[in-house]
């Protein structure tokens, strides 16, 4: 990957977290470059990564040459913007657009022969992400190490599926998955100020607890259900609450959220996909 040549389509700011990460990893910025529609967009990219010099507002001239073309444009305009797309058949691309089927891309613009779709999460742009990846037929072992390594730079995390709905399943659980955990440390710190913390003070604990469970789990040989039950004394406060949760029906809930998430995800696929 150290000398792959790589153009971002689009420079919102998962494109930027993926570059910014690619650059703290020693990636050479003259091999980085990008287009951007937006002169505004635009300007600030070009005050923050000065080294960036390869700079486009056309996107046929922004591939021209490179190894790697990530499609990081909005789901809406992904059909205009890829149709319009003068890629070859030896350049490989991957496509960060949420929603978009590879079917789709493909039939767009026949040219792409080596095509990865991927989901990273929000937590990418701190260098914290988890990403899913699915392969098109024709993406060879190189060029699905590539696409890894490039993902690597801004996650944790990556997990490759073999097939392509369970890239709706990926969205629903790590990709809009940060926003589930909000809700919940939303949900506890609202508790914490209520019994009489600041919000300071109850955010401060929450978001600490939540981060020190996460490391846990990560680094521990235990299964999270262990883990629960290992800090649940009997008869103590921490059975108390997850009584509480269950009565209240926890795992139906937070179930039933993942899966339309899921749905969503396919009636998105389909939305985009017919628009041309």
């Amino acid at each position: 990957m150290s000398s792959a040549h790589i153009t971002f389509i689009g420079a919102g700011n998962m494109a930027e977290a993926i570059l910014a990460g690619l650059l703290n990893h020693g990636h050479p910025a003259s091999h980085l470059r990008y287009s951007e529609p937006s002169p505004e967009r635009l300007e600030y990219m070009q005050k923050k990564y000065p080294a960036i010099t390869q700079v486009f507002q056309d996107n046929a001239q922004a591939i021209e040459g490179v190894d790697v073309v990530i499609l990081a444009v909005k789901p809406q305009v992904m059909g205009n913007v890829v149709k319009n797309l003068p890629v070859t058949s030896d350049q490989l691309v991957i496509s960060i657009a949420g929603g978009i089927a590879t079917p789709d891309i493909l039939r767009w613009q026949p040219q792409i022969t080596a095509l990865v779709r991927c989901m990273p999460n929000t937590p990418a742009l701190i260098g914290e992400g988890a990403v899913g990846l699915f392969p098109a037929a024709q993406v060879n072992d190189r060029q699905r190490a590539r696409a890894e390594a490039i993902l690597r730079a801004i996650s944790k995390q990556v997990v490759w599926v073999d097939k392509e709905p369970l890239m709706d399943t990926i969205t629903a659980v790590s990709g809009s998955g940060p926003a589930y955990f909000f809700l919940v440390m939303e949900a506890i710190q609202n508790a914490g100020i209520a019994s009489g913390l600041t919000p300071e003070e109850a955010k401060a604990l929450t978001v600490q607890t939540c981060l020190g469970a996460g490391r846990m789990a990560l680094e521990s040989d235990d299964d999270l259900a262990t883990l629960r039950t290992k800090v649940t004394s009997p008869n103590g406060t921490t059975e108390a609450a997850l009584k509480s949760m269950e009565k209240d029906n926890i795992r139906k809930i937070l179930h039933d959220a993942v899966m339309a998430a899921e749905n969503r995800g396919r009636e998105m696929a389909e939305e985009f996909g017919n628009k041309l």
